[in-house]
């Protein structure tokens, strides 16, 4: 190939002779040419309240755009399925995503270059049976078929540590996995007995009449943790100071969220739009009263002994195979020097 490659300053512009090389190295899809253009960052997530800190973090960030001050560019990217944001952040399609903190944690061993750098939510789990069911005990769903997102889901593991907690095992019930949203249809139809899974899905069935929640993790779990914020090492290194604001915005629409109700009314009216969750309002706000802290959002802190307990039971569940060093998975650099962002909406 006859392509001059020559260094900036000899015929070719820099942003010229970058794509050349790049070309030449079979590097133009990498994240990192990406990064060096004006888009906002596109950060992943999924249409359900554990990734609610998110929409609001994206729409302070925007207000405070269109004033002075220095100015950073971050948006929700709404996705479906945890399999869909997986393979876009370990394509680099995306550089920024809310994650189930088990799958981080496998990816990391598996050498994709991500870190958690925050928490996204506390609680927020539940497992619903029919209304008309006879279940008021965990121990009678033995020998049931109860439904979860994945086996790498935190839900998953919260309904392991039910089973542990009645000294049964997951041989005593049937385990189905069904994405969330038809999971209200399933109980409704009879095809499942129960379900396990993060809200809205919990909380549509039961203010459609034919569910209620026989156990929630604000009861069972109170340092549950399941989303995660996840960017990839590329991006730490070559923008902290984005990496930064977008920590910063997402503590403070954590403390701001827990601060009173009338935040949240705003947030559930920010969320539910089309163009982050496109739910019906009234069932995220219903997740957000029955009761207030069906999930939480003001403790954003990064434990590492929580990670470990979460690690230990990820394990044991068998969708990790060994210890990880949590230094492999987590970077809590972000969160020490963070200061959460008022949010102003």
């Amino acid at each position: 190939m006859d392509r001059d490659l020559s260094p900036p300053g000899t015929g070719l512009r820099r942003r010229q002779w970058l794509r050349g090389a790049a070309a030449m190295a079979g590097l133009s899809a990498l994240p990192r040419l990406a990064n060096a253009s004006a888009d906002p960052l596109q950060v992943g997530g999924l249409p359900v309240t554990c990734n609610l800190t998110l929409p609001v973090a994206c729409t302070a960030r925007a207000a405070e755009n269109a004033g002075a001050g220095p100015k950073f560019e971050f948006e929700y990217s709404k996705y479906n399925g945890w399999p869909e944001i997986k393979e876009s952040l370990m394509t680099g399609r995306i550089q920024a995503a809310y994650m189930l903190a088990p799958l981080v944690m496998d990816l990391a061993d598996k050498k994709i270059p991500v870190k958690i750098v925050s928490l996204g939510h506390r609680s927020g789990a539940v497992i619903m049976v029919r209304t008309d069911s006879p279940y008021q005990q965990f121990r009678q769903l033995a020998g049931k078929r109860i439904a979860i997102p994945s086996r790498f889901a935190v839900d998953f593991l919260f309904l392991r540590k039910m089973l542990a907690r009645e000294g049964m095992t997951p041989k005593d019930i049937e385990i189905v996995e069904m994405p969330p949203p038809d999971m209200p249809a399933a109980l409704y139809a009879r095809a499942v007995d129960a379900y396990c899974t993060g809200e809205p899905f919990g909380a549509a069935a039961q203010r459609a009449g034919y569910a209620r929640a026989l156990r929630m993790t604000r009861d069972e779990w109170r340092n549950y943790i399941c989303c995660v914020l996840t960017v990839r090492e590329e991006l730490i290194r070559e923008n902290r100071p984005l990496v930064q604001d977008l920590v910063n915005h997402v503590q403070g629409a954590g403390v701001w969220l827990d601060q009173k109700q009338d935040n949240r009314n705003k947030a559930v009216a920010i969320a539910a739009g089309r163009k982050f969750f496109n739910q019906d309002p009234n069932i995220l706000r219903f997740v957000m009263e029955n009761p207030t802290d069906r999930v939480t959002y003001g403790d954003l802190r990064m434990i590492r002994s929580e990670f470990d307990d979460l690690m230990r039971l990820s394990i044991e569940a068998g969708t990790i195979k060994h210890p990880i060093a949590y230094e492999t998975y987590v970077d809590e650099s972000f969160v020490k020097a963070a200061r959460a962002t008022p949010i102003a909406l």
